[in-house]
């Protein structure tokens, strides 16, 4: 501000400094100290005088530029809407694909694969420790023959896939390039996602299965195969979701997300990749929760700050290497088992903060996901959310368009100043993996997560129909459950398969793979013929259990 119209202003200031006194005399204000959802005081007024020191082109810039606080498109959804990514599968594979198929028709246009608990973790349908699970949470995935069901139907070169994978990512990435040459597609004609992201498993999810040396080589040779053989497959996606569903605030689900997202990085650049080979295909996973307006802010801060990080210190000369693309998932933690029709509010209000603060692609979730897997007509609800929001709130029509609001220009730089302290914290600590060793991300998120509580229970933070407009409803109804005898039939398929199978064939690409594990050769090659001769997911597995061992958590105190 020029000085004269500085000095008009603060004696405004002063003069509604005086105002409120007089005014809050008479009509208190209904807290002393206002908070967001992360417990981080929010004032009264934000003015000109909380951004002064804000440089508008170093730090805001424009769409499409570094430092990408605006974007990283010129136009965004103006030039092409995000992409209506839903999160589906369940039971069989049958089941799931004609889930999809509702979904595509629909207006949908991606694919997000949820996989069952014993795929996540490396077990196939009849092993002991996946009874009572199979098709649970997700599709049950067994072999190559799951996933051609999966995919009937579907020209994998029309759509874009992200699959929520991580420990076995290598083997269900192998199985989606197999059944994609099957349909006579390239692999450089594929496009999607797989997670692929290990660290945060350790610290909040739990679906690991290797130590972090070996798993931190999978996806190094993931990275590696895929510049080269699948140019347009994103490599990773570094989850700040799951850390915000364990309890984390605002500023932790971006430090640590990007503390991880450093970490692989650089076991990238130690395994002789160029920073600006794989760079580019590296994507996030963020949580949209319910304060809207700090997560707007939430997003413009990570994507500054992880610009920032590949310029200044990774020297990363391709300005695709330091745009932070990013999918959405609104906060399933948010969803309440009571009066479940308030969830598409919440729902409705997450959705709106994901495009405000400029995603790439949107899950949103279903109001009975507190009680159970969505039904298909809760999906469809979830989905018109986002339609609604694209074709008409109007948002979509301008970019960036809370950009310059005091607040969100203030937020943005707190959040990111607070996310490179914990950022220089964890590097002090020598990196991700050391601080997940050492339980320091885990009790941070702990400690958040306990604090979130205290104040649900003491009513400071108030949801609605939980601790505060509770009404008796009836026992729910209509719920989709998956029936027992999923995993009867996926034992009977595997029993069928491997009476089928040239069993030799099985054994000898096993025992190749074996080796290459044992070696320092990339294991990909050999994971996608061995998944071609139909060696199951459980079977590959445990060669690399084997040789690799397993992870053991530490007890966090």
């Amino acid at each position: 501000m020029k000085k004269e119209v500085e000095q008009a202003f603060r004696s405004a200031l002063e003069q509604y400094e005086q105002q409120i006194e007089r005014t809050t005399a008479r009509f208190p204000e209904r807290r002393d100290v206002f908070y967001s959802t992360s417990k981080a005081e929010v004032k009264r007024l934000y003015t000109p005088i909380d951004v002064e020191e804000i440089d508008p082109l170093e730090d805001i810039g424009l769409p499409g530029s570094y430092p990408f606080t605006r974007g990283v498109q010129p136009t965004m959804y103006r030039g092409r809407l995000w992409t209506m990514r839903m999160y589906a599968g369940f039971a069989t594979a049958e089941e799931s694909n004609k889930r999809y198929k509702f979904l595509l028709q629909q207006g949908q246009n991606g694919l997000s694969v949820a996989f069952d608990l014993p795929t996540q973790i490396g077990y196939d349908s009849d092993h002991v420790l996946a009874e009572g699970e199979v098709g649970k949470v997700g599709v049950a995935i067994d072999s190559l023959k799951d996933m051609e069901t999966l995919f009937d139907g579907i020209p994998l070169d029309k759509v874009s896939t992200s699959m929520t994978i991580n420990a076995p990512a290598s083997i269900l990435l192998a199985m989606y390039i197999a059944v994609a040459q099957k349909q006579g597609v390239s692999k450089d004609k594929l496009r999607g996602t797989i997670q692929n992201d290990i660290l945060k498993e350790y610290i909040a999810r739990g679906t690991y299965i290797f130590p972090t040396a070996p798993s931190m080589r999978l996806i190094t040779d993931i990275f590696a195969y895929c510049s080269k053989e699948v140019p347009s497959w994103n490599t990773i996606s570094i989850s700040g979701y799951h850390i915000r569903e364990a309890g984390s605030t605002a500023t932790q689900e971006v430090g640590f997300t990007l503390a991880n997202g450093i970490a692989y990085v650089e076991a990238a650049l130690a395994a002789g990749l160029d920073i600006d080979s794989f760079a580019p295909r590296l994507s996030f996973f963020f949580n949209a929760h319910n304060d809207l307006l700090e997560e707007v802010a939430k997003f413009r801060a990570a994507r500054r700050l992880w610009a920032r990080i590949m310029k200044e210190r990774f020297g990363a000369k391709n300005p695709k290497s330091m745009m932070m693309k990013f999918h959405t998932q609104t906060g399933g933690s948010t969803l309440t088992a009571q009066q479940t029709e308030n969830n598409i509010v919440r729902v409705a209000i997450q959705t709106l903060a994901a495009v405000l603060g400029g995603t790439q692609s949107l899950h949103t979730n279903s109001k009975d996901e507190a009680l159970a897997l969505p039904t298909e007509q809760s999906v469809q609800t979830a989905l018109r959310t986002q339609q609604i929001v694209a074709y008409e709130s109007g948002i979509a029509n301008t970019v960036d368009p809370l950009a310059g609001s005091y607040y969100i220009e203030a937020k943005t730089n707190q959040i990111e100043e607070e996310a490179m302290d914990y950022i220089s914290r964890i590097d002090d600590m020598g990196g991700a993996p050391r601080a997940i060793d050492a339980g320091f991300i885990q009790r941070e998120i702990m400690d958040a997560a306990y604090q979130y509580q205290l104040d649900i229970e003491k009513g400071d933070n108030i949801v609605v129909g939980v601790n505060k407009y509770q009404v008796k409803e009836p026992s729910p109804s209509g719920l989709l459950r998956v029936d027992l005898s999923v995993g009867d039939k996926q034992k009977e398929q595997l029993k069928a398969l491997r009476a089928e199978r040239d069993n030799q064939a099985v054994e000898r690409a096993l025992e190749k793979l074996r080796a290459v594990c044992r070696s320092d050769e990339n294991v990909m090659p050999v994971i996608i013929e061995a998944v071609k001769t139909y060696a199951t997911l459980g079977e590959i597995t445990d060669v690399m259990r084997d040789v690799f061992g397993e992870y053991r958590q530490s007890v966090i105190i």
